[in-house]
């Protein structure tokens, strides 16, 4: 909750493997963990490691066993799809998504997803929900298209 309350530090970009990134959340969280996107990025590492920690931990309270992360490019931003194979967050829910202490679930802090979208937020971008049925949730985050180091990745 402290964390949640202070303010929200600038990002630090660095460059780093978004799959070594991953293959920590995954194992730290048991969530089975797919991934396709360059082979190096440059952002805040810690900042998205909340963000993705964040979503995977709150996956498996919705039914879900996997997580699939694709980090593309779309004209100018740069885009990071995170999708989970759980059954779907209901419609009625989704206006209060990311409002702090909303949440219908029950356990955790009921934070994780306010602070995801501020964290994508402090970046320059945004986090949104942009998929939620019976197959699974998508959320999109937009970044800027610096997050792309073209020399480095050699995919």
């Amino acid at each position: 909750m402290l964390d949640y309350l202070a303010e929200t530090q600038p990002p630090e970009p660095t460059q780093f493997a978004p799959a070594d990134l991953l293959a920590e959340i995954g194992e730290s969280t048991g969530m089975a963990i797919s991934y396709s996107g360059p082979n190096a990025v440059f952002m805040d590492r810690e900042m998205l490691s909340r963000i993705l920690l964040n979503l995977a931990c709150n996956a498996p309270f919705a039914g879900a066993e996997k997580l699939s992360v694709d980090i593309w490019r779309a004209g100018r931003p740069g885009v990071i799809d995170i999708a989970d194979d759980g059954p779907g967050i209901p419609q009625e829910q989704w206006v209060d998504l990311f409002l702090a202490l909303r949440s219908k679930q029950r356990g955790g802090t009921v934070l994780g997803l306010a602070i995801a979208c501020d964290l994508a937020v402090a970046q320059g971008g945004s986090l949104k929900l942009t998929r939620s049925t019976a197959d699974g949730s998508e959320f999109r985050m937009q970044l800027p298209v610096e997050i792309f180091d073209d020399a480095a990745d050699t995919r």
